[in-house]
């Protein structure tokens, strides 16, 4: 684990990214066989990302059955979850042959967000690297970047 850093941090990255941000809902428990396989399919899939550094994958934060994903692109994004010698595709495939007629024992979801660059902020304090801060880097939330307007790059806009 990264060590807490005991400042105040805002997150920058180069360029135009995408955020995924995907989760599971576990609507009857006791159906194991239809959601365990999931639950252990995400962690896999993050370890095979992870050392793969060409597929644009820069990182993630999970938190028990949701997880997001910081990407280059889209494309990369895309690339990856249809690639079928990736471990995504066949789990997918698994998924819905599981789900067949009975799609409300498990609920999943997605929303993919395309980031322009400038055009977010984040900050973080007394905190170890962690989401948009460990994909891309850290700075000092000083000057600019001491407010979120500051840090989404809107500091000469005045709204009333």
């Amino acid at each position: 684990m990264d060590p807490i850093i005991p400042a105040r941090m805002a997150a920058e990255i180069e360029g135009d990214f995408v955020v995924f941000v995907i989760g599971m809902r576990i609507n009857k428990p006791w159906k194991l066989h239809k959601w365990i396989p999931m639950f252990f399919a995400m962690p896999r899939m993050l370890k095979e990302l992870k050392g793969q550094p060409e597929s644009g994958f820069l990182g993630s934060i999970s938190g028990g059955l949701l997880v997001v994903q910081y990407w280059r692109s889209f494309d990369d994004l895309e690339r990856y979850a249809r690639g079928q010698d990736h471990l995504h595709w066949p789990a997918w495939v698994a998924f819905n042959r599981r789900m067949g007629r009975s799609r409300g024992d498990v609920g999943i979801w997605h929303e993919t967000y395309m980031v322009r660059a400038g055009e977010y902020e984040a900050i973080y304090s007394g905190m170890p690297r962690t989401g948009l801060g460990r994909a891309g880097k850290l700075v000092p939330a000083t000057g600019r970047k001491e407010s979120a307007r500051g840090r989404s790059g809107r500091a000469s806009v005045v709204s009333r």
